[in-house]
This record gives structure tokens, sequence and C-alpha cells, in this order.
């Protein structure tokens, strides 16, 4: 585990800039699986996520290692369910942060229950998410744009 101070604060449209960036990682747009049909057009992200920004039903926090923008984390809702969703940028993957920073977040966001979509083989996610309370509850499958190709996704669940 890293001995970085772990931080959340309220993502920003300055902070979308850093953000975008860490989408950009071919590995980590592998292993996310599920992500927009094309993760290079920065117009979109902005407009995307301004506009999620603005919206009070998401819980939307950047997250910092000793005070350095390293990821996101944010509550939204999908088809009625409380979903979870998190990024990190890869050269802070393995160091403790996901985990560290789910805790912070579930402290904020009282949803429950609160779920969490993950690619079948992205086994970092799901220990993050397991280490987060949640359990895995089913599977599902879908289109993964990064993947070109229809992947079966685990659905965890945290109810308390």
């Amino acid at each position: 585990m890293t001995n970085s101070k772990i931080t959340l604060s309220e993502t920003t449209a300055e902070d979308l800039h850093d953000l975008f960036q860490f989408q950009l990682d071919k590995k980590a747009i592998y292993l996310a699986a599920f992500t927009p049909k094309d993760p290079t057009d920065k117009l979109a992200y902005m407009a995307k996520y301004s506009k999620l920004l603005a919206d009070p039903t998401i819980t939307m926090r950047t997250i910092k290692a000793d005070n350095e923008i390293v990821g996101s984390i944010a509550k939204f809702v999908l088809e009625n369910n409380a979903e979870l969703t998190y990024w990190i940028n890869r050269k802070y993957w393995g160091q403790g942060i996901a985990t560290n920073a789910l805790k912070m977040f579930l402290k904020i966001e009282q949803t429950r229950p609160l779920f969490g979509r993950v690619a079948f083989d992205n086994f970092g996610s799901q220990k993050v998410l397991e280490k987060g309370g949640f359990v895995k509850i089913g599977k599902d499958t879908g289109f993964a744009n990064a993947r070109q190709a229809e992947i079966e996704e685990f659905i965890y669940q945290l109810t308390n």
C-alpha cells in the first residue's frame, strides 16, 4: 500500500483535463472494457462530464494522492439503480489508492444498495470492490467498445 495521503474533493471542470488524459491509456481502456466509442474525443468527453458535474443525482469526486490528481470516483443512477464507477491513473495501480478512495467515498455516498460492474477479467477492480464490502451477485453480458465484442461482466452489490 502506498504511503500517499489520499483525499477526495468535489470534481471541478478544471479536473476534467487530467481525468481525460488518464482514460486514454490503452491497457486501462482494455480492462475497463465499457468505454465510449472514441475515448480520444476530448470535446465529447468534456461535454459529457460537464453535464454530469451539473447533475444533482450524481456524486462525483476527484481522487488525489499527496495533492496530485490520480483518478475519479462517482455514483450515478442507471435504470433506477445506483451504480459506482471509478478510474485510477494506471501509474498508480497496485498501491491501494482505489481501495482507500472507495472506502472514503462510501462514507460520503450513503445510497444503498449500490452496484458496481466489472469486466470478467479485470481482477484488480474486482478486488477493490470486494475490499470495499461489495459482494458478487450475478453476471451479465454487454458490448464492450474497448474490445469490440460482447463480454461477460460481473455485477457487485453493496447493501450496508
